[in-house]
């Protein structure tokens, strides 16, 4: 397979062209970053791409859909030599898709990052998602995320912060914080595609968020 990416220097969301062979057929994922470059794959490798693939609807994922002018697909799909399975992966949009192709990439939008999860108040939703779903993919798999680097299934089950402590290898933290005023206990630090990271917290009557880390007063 042949894959190209583009990435909003804003944002940082991916955007990204996946072909099964030159001349052959294509499809894009998502279409919050510049489609330039994607245009150019396009044509350098010979193919007309018929599909846009939605993880999920956030605008950094979907702002140059009407640019593309073609169908956008949420479901399984089967075109050319591009066999796509469609993996609900709900948590941080209630609408989210992890996309595989031919058992070779995993497309994960925002569930799934290079040492981060996606953030959200849904943590149990967003813990399912990638332990009971993702983490079940083979380890040698690419995850090509919505933001930023790649990794694989298998670095992430070693090295993701947050997927060593759902799987029980790491304790969870015990440093002090607010958020909006409320007391949280720190369970998870992460870095993040930003740079900001990304913590799990726990507030004093138990819920649970995952959110970006410029949101936390820490100490």
């Amino acid at each position: 397979m042949l894959v190209e990416r583009s990435m909003d220097p804003g944002w940082l969301s991916n955007a990204y062209l996946v072909a099964d062979e030159e001349g052959g057929t294509a499809v894009y994922v998502d279409s919050g970053a510049p489609l330039e470059p994607l245009l150019e794959a396009a044509e350098r490798w010979r193919v007309h791409p018929e599909h846009v693939l939605r993880t999920h609807g956030h605008s950094d994922h979907v702002a140059h859909e009407p640019e593309l002018g073609l169908t956008v697909v949420t479901r399984a799909l089967d075109t050319g030599g591009l066999h796509i399975e469609a993996l609900p992966t709900p948590g941080h949009a209630d609408d989210h898709l992890a996309f595989v192709v031919n058992d070779e990439l995993c497309f994960s939008g925002d569930i799934l990052f290079k040492d981060a999860v996606g953030g959200g108040s849904d943590v149990p939703a967003i813990r399912s998602s990638v332990m009971d779903v993702l983490m079940k993919l083979a380890p040698e798999m690419r995850v090509l995320p919505g933001h930023t680097d790649e990794t694989t299934i298998g670095r992430e089950w070693e090295r993701n912060p947050f997927v060593r402590y759902w799987r029980g290898d790491e304790p969870g933290g015990d440093e002090p914080g607010r958020v909006g005023g409320e007391e949280v206990t720190i369970l998870v630090d992460s870095p993040d595609y930003d740079g900001k990271g990304k913590l799990l917290v726990r507030f004093a009557d138990g819920r649970e968020a995952i959110l970006g880390g410029s949101r936390v007063e820490r100490g």
